[in-house]
């Protein structure tokens, strides 16, 4: 049976590609002939009935727009029972049964127990980190990626410059995929992520011997946010290698910024197939990319999925890096 009144929500950290995501979910939704809500601040809106209907228009002109025009924003109150409850009531006092959550793992748990509590939920990934283990590619990540090289080659100019050691921290708590990529694309000595152990003196400090050995002067160390100590591990090789270091942690300007072609087409297509799912009356999915196609799998089944590190492609990272 078609669905037909459904809501959307952004949920957890915003991710540029998200506005992308609203939009083909409120105009493929209007196409199949339903009424679709945009939820304002995630849960918690739609806790508190922060609710308003959406027509073609709502939805101009946001694509090119990182952040979301829906705001989000945690809510302690929706991951208890009660709270569930109460945001399943308030979907069935509005009409409401289905409901599209753009969002990262969280916010996926959230739409599992909704789901349970009767109004079905399809999630679509949306996180800078690319750390949701079903899918190959999260809305945000590929932006968060060309931002972070961007930041890195103008921090480039002035290592160069001094012929310093410059240690750059980006995003992505556990998950290195950050940081493994933007070092392979800004050429840095070392990269260091939460999944691979270091040793300090062989991945670091005699690295950047050996490359100084062949003329080398200036030098990049990319360090994922989940290995953490940036500001000591800079201060540490100025010691053991007598070179000026500097540490930079680039922080959150890699969540925003107008999204690439890639987010807002990796975006559109999940939106489209997340408000299809809901249009076939499933519910409990989440929206995925493998490989160019867009697939879809059981939350329970999703968030059980065990993440996996391309340690290939780590291991020709340093092969590039001397």
């Amino acid at each position: 049976m078609s669905t037909k009144c459904i809501a959307v929500l952004t949920s957890g950290g915003d991710a540029p590609g998200m506005n992308a995501a609203v939009r083909a979910v409120v105009r493929s939704a209007l196409s199949f002939g339903m009424r679709v809500y945009g939820v304002k601040r995630g849960y918690n809106g739609l806790l508190h009935g922060d609710i308003e209907e959406m027509n073609m228009r709502s939805v101009s002109d946001i694509m090119q727009h990182g952040g979301t025009a829906l705001f989000t924003a945690r809510s302690p109150e929706f991951n208890t029972p009660e709270g569930v409850q109460k945001a399943a009531e308030m979907c069935r006092s509005k009409g409401i049964d289905g409901v599209v959550v753009i969002g990262g793992d969280g916010s996926f748990r959230g739409a599992r127990d909704l789901t349970d509590a009767g109004v079905k939920c399809i999630g679509v990934p949306g996180t800078i980190d690319n750390d949701i283990a079903c899918t190959d590619y999260t809305i945000g990540y590929d932006t968060a990626l060309n931002t972070a090289m961007e930041m890195i080659d103008r921090i480039r100019d002035t290592t160069e410059s001094h012929d310093r050691c410059s240690v750059v921290e980006v995003m992505g708590r556990r998950c290195g995929d950050i940081a493994l990529h933007t070092g392979i694309a800004t050429g840095a000595i070392a990269t260091l992520v939460p999944e691979v152990s270091y040793d300090f003196q062989t991945d670091i400090v005699d690295r950047m011997k050996a490359a100084q050995a062949t003329g080398k002067k200036h030098f990049i160390v990319v360090v994922a946010e989940g290995v953490g100590h940036t500001q000591e591990l800079t201060e540490r090789i100025q010691k053991e290698t007598g070179i000026e270091s500097r540490a930079t942690i680039l922080g959150h300007v890699q969540r925003g910024g107008s999204p690439t072609l890639r987010d807002r087409v990796v975006a559109s297509r999940m939106g489209y197939r997340a408000v299809q799912l809901l249009d076939e009356g499933k519910g409990n999915r989440v929206v995925a990319l493998k490989g160019e196609n867009i697939v879809d799998f059981d939350i329970t089944e999703a968030l059980n999925m065990p993440r996996t590190f391309d340690e290939e492609l780590y291991r020709i990272s340093a092969r590039l890096s001397i």
